[in-house]
């Protein structure tokens, strides 16, 4: 069974930036379609952005476009996620999720079963 766990949230400001971390365990993270949902409070997780195994397709959301970027090292066994000019609507546990088939926005969170345990983001106005 893979195990992913997610680190780098925290409390930021409006405009700020942060990476977040997603390294995968007991497996190898080149098997795998990686994505990044993220989950606000009284609200559904929502997908964020997601990454094909080798790199050469990345989705994004439309909230986050042009703000975030999702990377991959394989070597490393770990996921990315470049987070920049971060708004309060941003704020969320973000959850990292692995997966054999392609995760993409149209990707139902109830087809995915690997998740992380999230790593809460909050940013300030």
């Amino acid at each position: 069974q893979v195990q992913l766990v997610e680190s780098g949230g925290g409390l930021v400001q409006a405009g700020d930036s942060l990476r977040l971390s997603c390294t995968v365990r007991e497996e190898i993270i080149s098997d795998y379609f990686i994505g990044w949902f993220r989950q606000a409070p009284g609200h559904e997780r929502e997908f964020a952005a997601s990454v094909t195994r080798t790199s050469n397709f990345k989705y994004y959301a439309d909230s986050v476009k042009g703000r975030f970027t999702i990377s991959r090292d394989n070597a490393k066994n770990t996921v990315f996620l470049e987070m920049n000019n971060v708004k309060p609507e941003d704020t969320a546990i973000y959850y990292c999720v692995a997966s054999r088939k392609l995760i993409t926005p149209a990707t139902a969170v109830p087809d995915l079963n690997a998740w992380g345990q999230g790593t809460q983001v909050t940013v300030s106005s």
